[in-house]
């Protein structure tokens, strides 16, 4: 007899929830009925996005504060408790190159890009291995699987999440929880714009390596991110997956 909740009952918390791919997993998730817990560290933009979304609720969370990942875990549980889907989307990145990098950002970003995930995964995971059922999709970058020149040190942190996936797929399989990587290439978010308007000609020449020779939609993500989150894909675990146009291939 399956374990799994009905998909209107589910609770699915997607962290950095207030843009881009997050926002647009936190909409997919709720066309499936279920309640979406928008994770940001901008509080008030998740509350804009919490207003578009049925049953959604906003949290303010800071992921660069171990004490404070701590305190919102206990909260998420003591409120909801706990979660059938963790989206672990937030990411920070800047780019530069390697050798031009100051150390002193490298904590910040390994804090939020690859601890968070495990703080994250380790409060929540033990209640979905209790109830039978449970998903944790990992949004690392495709820069990860093939290198990324001038993000060294983002890919470095999102590759991490590939060891921490497999590992957590292995550990709880035979309790119902499965555990996926999503890795976008480029894809049309602020992020993105950002690092076009810093260094002007870099997106043309970004999208000349691309076989379909254009930007992902961020729903093109959350669409797959929504697969991995419900029953169908039940037989799918320790899995890292590209959503890039081509740039990796298996």
């Amino acid at each position: 007899m399956s374990n799994a909740p009905d998909p209107k009952s589910r609770t699915a918390l997607v962290t950095g929830g207030a843009g881009g791919i997050g926002a647009a997993i936190c909409r997919e998730l709720a066309a499936t009925g279920a309640r979406v817990l928008i994770a940001d560290v901008d509080e008030a933009g998740a509350r804009r996005m919490a207003d578009e979304l049925p049953d959604a609720v906003p949290l303010a969370v800071d992921l660069d504060d171990q004490h404070a990942v701590a305190a919102f875990g206990r909260d998420v549980i003591d409120r909801f408790g706990g979660v059938d889907i963790l989206v672990n989307n937030a990411g920070v990145s800047t780019v530069e190159p390697f050798a031009e990098s100051d150390p002193a950002t490298w904590d910040r970003m390994w804090r939020i890009n690859l601890r968070a995930p495990m703080l994250l995964s380790h409060i929540f995971l033990p209640g979905m291995r209790e109830r039978g059922w449970g998903r944790l999709v990992f949004i690392a970058t495709d820069g990860a699987r093939a290198g990324a020149g001038g993000e060294s040190v983002y890919a470095t942190c999102k590759a991490g999440l590939f060891g921490l996936a497999k590992t957590l797929a292995r550990e709880a399989a035979r309790e119902g929880v499965t555990s996926n990587v999503v890795c976008p290439g480029l894809v049309d978010t602020p992020m993105l714009r950002r690092v076009g308007e810093e260094r002007p000609g870099m997106m043309q020449a970004l999208l000349r390596t691309v076989p379909v020779r254009r930007a992902g939609q961020p729903e093109e993500v959350a669409g797959l991110v929504t697969y991995l989150s419900s029953d169908s894909a039940a037989y799918i675990t320790g899995q890292t997956i590209s959503v890039s146009g081509g740039v990796t291939m298996a």
